[in-house]
């Protein structure tokens, strides 16, 4: 007869009641991930556009491109004003299009900018790309 396992009870990282901190040089507040996004956005250069990705390893999370989207959702509304427009995804597609309203807004904000826009996706991507990393 088998003996039942012993449970472990060890803490691990990620459980309930950590908490991730943004350190940060200048010893300022803590900044949730949603703040840093933005605050990466922010320094793209007219005419030129960044992926997802990009800023996700930008700040440290290369995997959590995802997470750099959903902190474009409500940075429409952020203040000082967020260029969401400039974030596209790893191929120059317009995957965030559907949150503008109407969503061919993020197009005519790119073709304001001088971006070239066909079919939702930038035009020459590779030389309009703006790698953050290279920036911070």
């Amino acid at each position: 007869m088998a003996t039942p396992r012993k449970k472990n009870k060890a803490k691990t990282p990620g459980a309930a009641g950590d908490r991730l901190k943004a350190i940060k040089p200048s010893g300022s507040r803590d900044e949730s991930f949603f703040e840093l996004v933005h605050a990466v956005a922010r320094q793209i250069p007219k005419g030129r556009v960044t992926s997802y990705g990009a800023i996700a390893a930008a700040l440290g999370t290369k995997l959590s491109a995802r997470m750099v989207g959903w902190a474009m959702i409500p940075a429409h509304h952020a203040t000082p004003p967020v260029p969401a427009h400039r974030v596209v995804n790893r191929n120059g597609l317009l995957t965030g299009r559907h949150h503008y309203n109407p969503p061919e807004r993020m197009q005519q904000l790119l073709e304001k900018d001088g971006v070239i826009v066909r079919d939702n996706q930038v035009v020459d991507f590779g030389r309009l790309f703006w790698d953050p990393a290279r920036e911070l």
